[in-house]
């Protein structure tokens, strides 16, 4: 058996540096063929960090995400969101194939509207996420988080997502793409028109991807929107603005 080989063969988060990693735990198909491809194992990865990194919420996001959550709620698990921008729309979500009522929202009082007395400070809404990835009964994690984090934050939600069998979503400004991240997974999205997205993969197990992905998202916009959208030729016209942005 040729070395190289051999040293694969050792542990299965062992990889090669010009090869895209093999998944040491099951991953979850994202729904779009193109991005999978380009994903260790083919899908979100369970165990670990993944971060988005946005110009701003409603790029594509949750209809980037809406496919594997989708398959995740089927089964029966729980999502959990902690301190998503704006309320989440039911109406909305659905039209993604997403049941509102099968997701647990937390926020801080930084986070959106509402009384404070009933919101956790930013601290606690980090050791909330921190306990129920620890706890081993999620289904999936969305965490809007701050710019501004303590230093050991991250490397500290690793270590609790290391306990939990499934993906976990930081969703964090874009400028953030410049600082360190414990996070093995990280893209960056922006908009590449009317309901589609450009993904550029940061941070991946395995070599840089040289081009970013350009991916169809299921629509939003009525025809006569979609229209307009083009004709503008802005990709701000393609946002919705509906209760959380997707």
């Amino acid at each position: 058996m040729p070395i190289l080989q051999a040293l694969e063969n050792l542990h299965p988060a062992l990889w090669r540096a010009h090869q895209v990693a093999r998944p040491s735990e099951a991953v979850l198909p994202s729904g779009h063929a193109d991005l999978d491809a380009q994903l260790p194992g083919g899908g979100w990865p369970a165990r670990v960090l993944t971060e988005l990194l946005l110009p701003h919420a409603g790029v594509g996001e949750l209809r980037l995400l809406a496919p594997a959550l989708a398959a995740l709620q089927r089964r029966q698990r729980a999502v959990m969101w902690f301190d998503p921008p704006a309320a989440p729309c039911a109406w909305a979500l659905g039209a993604l194939g997403l049941d509102a009522r099968q997701f647990v929202v937390v926020r801080s009082r930084g986070g959106a509207r509402g009384r404070a007395r009933e919101r956790l400070p930013a601290v606690d809404v980090l050791w909330a996420l921190e306990q129920a990835l620890k706890s081993g009964h999620l289904g999936a994690a969305l965490a809007w988080l701050p710019a501004r984090l303590p230093a050991d934050a991250l490397r500290r939600l690793q270590l609790a997502a290391q306990a939990h069998d499934g993906p976990v979503f930081l969703l964090r400004d874009a400028q953030e793409r410049t600082r360190p991240s414990a996070a093995p997974l990280r893209l960056l999205l922006a908009s590449a028109g009317p309901d589609r997205l450009r993904v550029t993969l940061l941070k991946r197990r395995g070599p840089p991807l040289a081009q970013p992905l350009t991916l169809a998202l299921a629509p939003v916009l009525s025809a006569p929107a979609l229209a307009r959208a083009q004709s503008a030729r802005g990709p701000a016209a393609a946002v919705p603005r509906v209760g959380v942005p997707v």
